[in-house]
């Protein structure tokens, strides 16, 4: 089978969640179906580091697709032209952008549609290309893979989707967080927050991130602190708001807030088993990738009690309004003076990580693209 795939997310140093969920899903399909061939599209140069084996062909397609005009060129004009030349089996897009003007089969993986909710946190020519193409590439798709049971209902009910054309594969947490020792802990706080404990965030500063709120709780929590508990940013600020930037100039407290910025995988990983708790209270999630990579850090998480965060984090995670100050407030509260509670909360995260592999969403994921084949 020849099978043309949207690689346009794979920038090294730069994965988000998509390009995380396209980089582990993809490096095992490709190497455990070597009967298949894999045409890999990039809107750039690639690094090397994305061929994971010899049955993937790359090809850079022109123009650098990052804005909603050359969405529409990459693909409606250059995808579908290459098209012709290669006549792919099928097309699969780990961002659920589709190509509308080819009738190549296509798996779209739709992770979420927060955009249909919260449209006002997204740049206008943006939000106007979502809410116009995604219905359609919903109805174009063979198939839709979405991750939760929660994104799954929403994609179904407001695209008007048969439930039964579109499969859930979960996310998983990547092998390089894993617990680490109090010494390693303890360099990990002196390089990033003067060797203090602190809470930690992680994610694009995006406006459904719910940082005004994260920053109120903290600067809150600050006034009955003792111990000089920090709080820990890492993430671009791809999306810094006037309403994030003056909440947080607005802070008393702001000399305890720490921006890392993008930070290596390994960093990430040490930032993560060497934090207080993760502080992950978005309003809006499609499944929450950094829940699982606590758990997988011992780490425990303090999330919100909607959309798919739940389904995630189970009950193994304190759930907390987002909307509500006092509600984050009380949790950061709990976390830091109750240590027994902190070690309930790291034993029941051990527990239901297991439920969730990058093995077991590559499995399902191709489960997809063959069901898309029949």
């Amino acid at each position: 089978m020849k099978i043309a795939v949207n690689t346009r997310l794979l920038l090294d140093g730069r994965l988000d969640g998509i390009g995380r969920f396209a980089d582990e899903t993809l490096r095992l399909i490709t190497t455990q179906h070597p009967e298949h061939q894999f045409i890999f599209y990039f809107d750039r140069k690639c690094n090397e580091r994305f061929i994971y084996n010899s049955n993937i062909n790359p090809v850079v397609l022109f123009p650098p697709a990052r804005h909603p005009f050359l969405f529409l060129a990459w693909f409606e004009a250059s995808l579908p032209l290459h098209f012709l030349k290669i006549k792919p089996d099928i097309f699969l897009s780990p961002d659920g952008f589709l190509s509308l003007t080819t009738n190549v089969k296509s798996v779209g993986v739709i992770h979420d549609i927060n955009f249909e909710h919260f449209p006002e946190d997204i740049p206008f020519l943006v939000r106007e290309y979502f809410l116009r193409m995604f219905p359609r590439f919903a109805q174009k798709a063979s198939r839709i893979a979405t991750v939760s049971e929660y994104s799954k209902l929403d994609i179904t009910e407001t695209y008007h989707i048969n439930p039964k054309k579109v499969d859930v594969v979960y996310n998983g947490a990547g092998s390089i967080f894993k617990p680490l020792g109090s010494y390693e802990q303890q360099q990990t706080r002196l390089r990033f927050s003067q060797g203090h404990e602190y809470f930690f965030f992680v994610g694009t500063m995006h406006p459904r991130k719910n940082l005004v709120n994260l920053f109120n709780a903290f600067d809150e929590f600050k006034k009955n602190d003792t111990k000089g508990i920090k709080l820990v940013l890492a993430g671009a600020r791809m999306w810094w708001t006037d309403e994030i930037r003056l909440a947080y100039e607005g802070l008393e407290y702001k000399n305890d807030v720490i921006f890392t910025g993008r930070v290596t995988d390994e960093e990430l990983a040490g930032l993560m088993a060497s934090a207080l708790a993760l502080t992950y209270v978005s309003y809006f999630e499609g499944f929450g990738i950094p829940i699982l990579e606590a758990f997988h850090c011992d780490t425990p998480v303090i999330t919100s009690n909607v959309t798919s965060m739940p389904e995630v984090a189970g009950s193994a995670a304190m759930l907390v309004d987002p909307f509500s100050i006092t509600s984050i407030l009380d949790a950061m509260l709990k976390i830091a003076s109750d240590d027994n509670f902190r070690q309930r909360l790291i034993i029941s995260g051990k527990e239901q990580r297991q439920k969730f592999s990058w093995q077991q969403t590559a499995d399902k994921l191709w489960q997809c693209v063959e069901k898309a084949m029949e």
